[in-house]
């Protein structure tokens, strides 16, 4: 399985005039440029990757799907077209979990990252249409109790929270994976939502998981 890792970076733009510049990892989402410093640090990891014993029945590319802007709550599961980099078929995202998560895992960014907390996004990918969708990867971003960003962009990996994109073996039905986004807001604020927004039908009106 191939693992689209990138340094861990931040972009953060708060009230305390915080600003760090950032460059993202593949999973998880941009990061968007920002002038200012630059910090990075790289974490081992453990791929997380699992396969149906026995494969699901294959449900065919462009058939139903959730609809965009639907609320769904942490643990439901969306059906999503992927469409990206010439490969299609159709997926299932689950957001199973936002933790709030120890500030001590950006220790290494040391009094830029002090007024920040971290929180992750854990997420299951189902391939359900049986395209092989190998090395493929999904994108969602934390939001706050307004649906509007936190106003902290981050992107990369944590001791604590891993990003992965798909293994080798994403190219039947039933194969699935497991990743970790990272996100973060400002202390005292929270990361109260996940949101999918790719592809055109989800880009204005995208999906969210509320805890």
């Amino acid at each position: 399985m191939t693992h689209a890792r990138g340094p861990l970076l931040i972009a953060a733009v708060a009230t305390a005039g915080l600003l760090l510049s950032a460059c993202g990892s593949e999973t998880g989402g941009q990061a968007v440029p920002a002038p200012g410093t630059t910090t990075s640090t790289a974490a081992t990891s453990t791929q997380k990757s699992t396969a149906k014993s026995s494969p699901a029945p294959a449900v065919p590319a462009g058939g139903d799907v959730t609809a965009p802007g639907s609320k769904l709550k942490v643990g439901a599961r969306a059906v999503v077209p992927y469409d990206s980099a010439g490969k299609t078929g159709t997926i299932a995202i689950t957001v199973s979990a936002i933790e709030a998560a120890p500030k001590e895992d950006l220790a290494e960014f040391g009094d830029k990252a002090k007024n920040i907390t971290p929180f992750y996004l854990r997420v299951k990918v189902e391939n359900l249409s049986g395209s092989d969708l190998s090395y493929t990867s999904v994108s969602l971003r934390g939001v706050g109790a307004d649906g509007k960003g936190t106003g902290v962009i981050i992107s990369g990996d944590t001791p604590n929270c891993d990003s992965q994109s798909a293994p080798k073996t994403f190219s039947t039905a039933g194969a699935s994976y497991e990743t970790c986004v990272l996100s973060a807001a400002p202390d005292g604020s929270k990361v109260a939502a996940a949101e999918y927004n790719r592809g055109d039908a989800y880009l204005k009106t995208p999906i969210t998981w509320e805890s």
